[in-house]
């Protein structure tokens, strides 16, 4: 019984540490080569991740869930833009975010663009935002049909 118990465990530890993780960028030049190599469009999370409820609520329903990770793999390159307040993060870091805030506008969280980058050697150059959106109640199919309305 013991020996079962003890198979049973490790199989369990095993399947477990197997799932693969969501992986979220945080540099947005690394996040842009991604995405020209790939053709997918950049989902930019604009967040107060330490703070902030609803990015939290978001979080837990939606980007916590392997739906969302399922259809994340197959069709954008995710990039954080997070605004702590107890996590520090590098001078470099802030500066690359504030700049992202106010290329897009962003005023309140969570808000959640998805766009493309410009070609060329500075990808910086010629962003196309495609659509935002933020927290929508109902789960990962209604999330991700408030974005996938502006991807097609």
């Amino acid at each position: 019984m013991k020996k079962l118990f003890l198979t049973l465990l490790f199989t369990v530890s095993i399947s477990t540490f197997a799932q693969e993780k969501l992986v979220w960028l945080t540099d947005f030049n690394e996040a842009a080569k991604i995405s020209q190599k790939t053709k997918k469009p950049i989902l930019a999370n604009f967040t107060g991740s330490d703070w902030c409820g609803w990015c939290k609520v978001l979080k837990r329903e939606v980007f916590d869930k392997p739906e969302f990770k399922k259809w994340s793999d197959k069709n954008v390159v995710l990039l954080e833009i997070d605004f702590p307040r107890r996590t520090k993060l590098s001078e470099k870091l802030k500066k690359q975010n504030y700049a992202l805030q106010k290329a897009f506008g962003v005023r309140g969280y969570p808000t959640v663009w998805a766009f493309n980058v410009g070609k060329g050697k500075d990808s910086k150059k010629d962003l196309e935002p495609l659509g935002k959106t933020g927290y929508v109640r109902g789960g990962v199919k209604k999330w991700i049909a408030s974005i996938e309305q502006y991807m097609h």
